[in-house]
């Protein structure tokens, strides 16, 4: 009895180490970096669409666009065309995959100034240095955008943070059903974000002009802004407290009417830049850093 068993087993052990072997091999080769180089002019139009995984963007050499992307397994291939200076790139997901086996790691090289709309359901969405028109719509993925200037940016998720650093004389327009977003230095002549039940966090002085409305639903919205800001501030919430820890000076004409606790109005400096401020049951503060 022993012997037979021993002797089915050293029959069936080669199969299980061959099988390993190739699933190994497969998974080697599919996790091996690839690319893709596109010639362009400096204004190049890119589209990344990505069902899983992140997307990365940074400022390349020359008029030309690199993609390297990572497959996670031979369920997912990359679409990718070209017409123009016009540039698509699509992870196509083929029958059995799934989250983890149609993942694509994408790093994205390009002119600075490319105008360029990203999406992924999962994974990070960043960008860095760049110029030109920035769209990102995300699931689930955190987006974090840094040293942006001039253009316009856009950014959609559901329910993945949004981190905007160092956004420099750019409209922005930013909104999350329940993710938390932050911004530190980032001013522009038209600043937008909103959060239905997430957090919104601003550490910056609102620039010398502009417009800048801040709103949520149930979320916290939180200003940190230095002394010599110019601003003309408005805040109101609902339902939620008010607190202002900014020395403000009083609105010599204002149709806001205020209640102690529930919305403040006032000016400081030149009140180059208007300031909005609203949720309907969360709590705002402004304070001086």
């Amino acid at each position: 009895m022993e012997s037979t068993l021993r002797a089915k087993y050293c029959r069936i052990l080669p199969g299980i180490v061959l099988t390993a072997a190739v699933l190994t091999a497969a998974h080697a080769v599919a996790q091996t970096q690839q690319e893709k180089r596109f010639p362009s002019g400096p204004k190049p139009t890119v589209s990344v669409i990505n069902e899983y995984g992140p997307i990365t963007l940074h400022p390349g050499t020359g008029n030309q666009v690199v993609v390297r992307y990572v497959l996670h397994s031979d369920k997912v291939e990359v679409d990718a065309s070209q017409s123009g200076d016009r540039i698509e790139v699509e992870s196509h997901l083929l029958p059995g995959a799934n989250a983890d086996l149609g993942e694509v790691e994408y790093v994205v090289l390009l002119p600075a100034g490319s105008n360029v709309m990203i999406h992924s359901n999962s994974g990070t969405l960043s960008a860095e240095n760049l110029h030109g028109d920035i769209s990102v719509e995300g699931a689930a993925a955190p987006v974090e955008l840094r040293s942006i200037s001039e253009g316009h940016v856009h950014v959609k998720t559901l329910s993945g943070n949004i981190m905007l650093l160092d956004i420099r004389q750019v409209h922005v327009v930013a909104s999350t059903v329940s993710g938390d977003i932050t911004m530190k230095n980032v001013d522009g002549p038209l600043v937008e974000v909103s959060s239905n039940n997430g957090k919104i966090h601003y550490d910056g002085d609102f620039g010398d002009s502009g417009a800048y409305k801040l709103t949520s639903h149930t979320g916290d919205i939180d200003a940190s802004i230095p002394a010599n800001a110019s601003v003309d501030v408005t805040a109101s919430s609902v339902k939620g407290q008010v607190d202002n820890d900014f020395p403000l000076q009083p609105k010599a004409h204002s149709i806001t009417i205020t209640e102690k606790g529930r919305s403040f109005v006032g000016v400081a400096g030149r009140a180059a830049s208007s300031v909005f401020l609203r949720t309907f049951s969360g709590k705002i503060r402004l304070k001086q850093r």
